[in-house]
Order: C-alpha cells, then sequence, then structure tokens
C-alpha cells in the first residue's frame, strides 16, 4: 500500500565543539520560538548526544519547509558560527521533494522517498 502522507520531515544533523554548546542551545530556544507561529509546523524540537545535535522537524508539506526555512535564515547564520551540518536528509513523497530539490540545492542534502506507510 502506497502512502497518501504529504508530510515533509527534514533531519539536519550538527556538531556543535563544547565550548560552543550553551550558547547554541540558547539558539535552540530562538528557533523553537521563531518556528512556533508557522501554521504548517507539525512538530519541532532539538536533541543532544554530547556535541552531536539533531533538529527534529515536520512539515505539512514542502511548501512549511520553505516558509520555515525563509522565517530561521538569521538563526542558522548564527547557529553555523557555532557548528556546522554534518548530515542533513529530507524525507517526502517525491511530488513534494521536487518543490524542494532546486531551492534546497546548496544544502546539498540527501533525499529519502516515502512510498509507504500512514500517518493518524
Amino acid at each position: 500500500m502506497a502512502t497518501q502522507d504529504r508530510c515533509v520531515t527534514i533531519h539536519p544533523y550538527f556538531a556543535v565543539p563544547e565550548p560552543n554548546l550553551a550558547a547554541f542551545r540558547d539558539l535552540c530556544e530562538q528557533f523553537v520560538s521563531a518556528t512556533r507561529k508557522e501554521a504548517k509546523c507539525l512538530y519541532y524540537g532539538f536533541s543532544f548526544n554530547g556535541g552531536e545535535v539533531h533538529c527534529r522537524e515536520g512539515y505539512e508539506d514542502a511548501d512549511g519547509v520553505l516558509t520555515h526555512l525563509e522565517n530561521v535564515r538569521t538563526l542558522l547564520g548564527e547557529a553555523l558560527k557555532l557548528g556546522e551540518v554534518k548530515r542533513l536528509e529530507i524525507h517526502g513523497i517525491e511530488e513534494e521533494l521536487a518543490k524542494l530539490r532546486q531551492p534546497l540545492n546548496d544544502l546539498s542534502p540527501s533525499y529519502f522517498v516515502l512510498e509507504y506507510g500512514i500517518r493518524r
């Protein structure tokens, strides 16, 4: 059974040196505050494993992703002064991923095509 789920998820993994972790955590609060007002955001948060930081985020569709990236552009620039993106994955159905390939080209993400599943 194929999926009708249009949700797009982003999976960035940051490497943040220990001396920068406190400042990065402060930025995380700002990211969450800025993202809270986005209508198409399904969930958003940060997980930590020492200096490895994962931003767990999901959006209704590709337009939600693009709106989010525009909304946090300045904050992301600040975060990249404190750490670096080690891996970036984008997951969703091909129709939605196709809308992101050109706008996200400079970020060099890995795309994963969702083919089977459910979402409640």
